[in-house]
């Protein structure tokens, strides 16, 4: 059965702070589709590549990593093809090596990691650790069978805010 599953998980904060949206799940199901599109078409600045722990070492499962945010100038770029992208690697196959991903993950399922690196990053290895524990946990999070449950969708409803925005309620 094609199953997709996804998990969403911040880490950090300031611009070296990481969110990340984590779709995961059989190869021949809607998840590999979907890397085989994403990967063979890129828009301006977001050029989606296979994730690796090191050259000639490429993550299990198929990672692609996708960046969020338009990629602006040498540093952002580096921030996001090296700490951002070793974070991702490292908390998928981690994940993998650790049982939160099933074993028929290994080789049967792609994981696409749609990652947002802040234009001001300037710590590689916050970029770093705030990827790999936001990837793990995203991780976690689409492996978990009702997660998030109704009770945080509740207070989520009564309490919505994000990094940019947060209701001015009575």
């Amino acid at each position: 059965m094609s199953v997709l599953r996804n998990g969403e998980s911040c880490f950090g904060s300031g611009p070296n702070a990481s969110h990340i949206n984590l779709y995961l799940g059989p190869k021949d199901g809607p998840v590999g589709a979907a890397l085989v599109t994403g990967a063979s078409t890129p828009g301006p600045g977001h050029i989606p590549f296979q994730c690796t722990l090191r050259p000639n070492l490429p993550v299990k499962p198929t990672t692609l990593f996708i960046a969020k945010a338009v990629l602006r100038d040498a540093n952002h770029e580096n921030m996001t093809w090296g700490p951002a992208q070793a974070g991702v690697a490292v908390g998928v196959t981690k994940a993998l090596l650790d049982g939160v991903l099933p074993p028929e993950a290994e080789d049967g399922w792609v994981v696409m990691a749609a990652v947002w690196v802040h234009w001001l990053a300037n710590d590689a290895d916050a970029v770093f650790t705030n990827n790999r524990d936001a990837a793990y946990q995203a991780a976690e999070r689409a492996m978990a069978q009702g997660w998030p449950g109704r009770a945080d969708l509740a207070d989520g409803v009564n309490n919505v805010w994000n990094a940019y925005y947060k209701p001015n309620r009575d």
